[in-house]
């Protein structure tokens, strides 16, 4: 008796927001209230107006003449003396009262330098901002300064007590951000189902039927492709070192951004079939039970960092398989 296999094709049933449903016509709803939120959090992290120049009266004092660099972790810095090096505060300012020969940073604070004081080399500044008394302070002609402002008593925070990024504290202000993040990411997720639902779909069932091989690949993927970078660093040209680089970065957000709606989509779906109340026939209904989902997971104290990577190692497993048509084979019975 000659047995005889047959092939049969996996039927994707794409998931897609048609023209005639409700969903789409709520997105445009959806930005202006998206951009609504966003305008309450910014009002309700505004900041009361900056001390005085020194005004940090908790700062560590550096007298006399150092040698070499000084530190401040988690404080303000203070130079009163000479430092022969540089200064750099975590989590604090560096108040510039005598002189340094060296750079001067400051990582979620600020660099002041007060009135007769020097500076002889660069200023780095992340999250706070550079400030001088003089009109024209006393610094090296060819030094530079390099400036990013913003998020100073976020980056103080976090610089002075790091476990808080691992227990985030429930604030009006942290739970306005989560709700502007499921709004955000269910916005994302209707766009681009939408726009390409066969992908979306083919990645949710591949998703569902190879969840182990996803997640080898989302593994193996950013290891081969930092390799592959660091090649291309040194044996290729400026010019095509750049394209490679701003290529990669490109493939890294669209990843992120195409992995998360597939496991949101994927997610919506079992709780589903699991409870045929929440709608079982409506895609948006999915997509939103599952951006609540994970949008909940990742505020999770203690937990969030490892939902962040299966997220991440999924997302570049999906998006390296989601051009690819399974053809899964059945066998009949004996």
């Amino acid at each position: 008796m000659a047995i005889v296999a047959q092939s049969q094709c996996v039927e994707y049933q794409p998931i897609g927001i048609r023209g005639d449903q409700p969903a789409l016509r709520t997105i445009p709803r959806l930005v202006v209230l998206f951009f609504l939120l966003i305008l309450t959090v910014v009002a309700g992290r505004a900041q009361a107006p900056g001390e005085t120049l020194g005004g940090d009266k908790s700062a560590q004092a550096v007298d006399g003449v150092v040698a070499s660099n000084v530190y401040g972790m988690g404080q303000s810095l203070k130079i009163n003396g000479t430092v022969k090096e540089g200064a750099i505060a975590f989590g604090g300012d560096v108040i510039v009262q005598g002189t340094v020969e060296g750079d001067v940073a400051a990582i979620g604070g600020s660099v002041i330098q007060l009135e007769g004081s020097r500076i002889g080399g660069d200023v780095f500044v992340v999250g706070g901002a550079y400030r001088h008394a003089d009109k024209t302070p006393n610094r090296n002609h060819s030094s530079t300064t390099v400036m990013y402002a913003g998020y100073e008593e976020e980056l103080k925070e976090m610089m002075r007590n790091p476990t808080g990024l691992l227990a985030p504290r429930w604030s009006p202000t942290y739970i306005g951000l989560r709700f502007l993040s499921i709004l955000f990411w269910f916005v994302v997720s209707l766009a681009v189902t939408a726009a390409m639902p066969g992908a979306v779909s083919r990645g949710v069932t591949r998703l569902q039927l190879t969840s182990l091989r996803v997640a080898i690949i989302g593994v193996l993927a950013p290891v081969i492709l930092l390799v592959c970078v660091e090649a291309c660093l040194f044996l290729l040209p400026t010019p095509f070192s750049v394209l490679v680089g701003m290529m990669v970065l490109l493939f890294i957000i669209i990843a992120g951004v195409f992995g998360r709606v597939v496991i949101y989509a994927a997610t919506g779906r079992w709780l589903q079939r699991r409870y045929p109340s929440l709608g079982r026939n409506s895609e948006s209904v999915a997509l939103l039970l599952g951006t609540l989902i994970w949008v909940t997971l990742t505020s999770l104290p203690y937990v969030w960092p490892f939902v962040v990577a299966i997220t991440f190692v999924l997302s570049f497993g999906l998006a390296l398989t989601a051009g690819r048509r399974s053809a899964w084979k059945k066998m009949p019975a004996l």
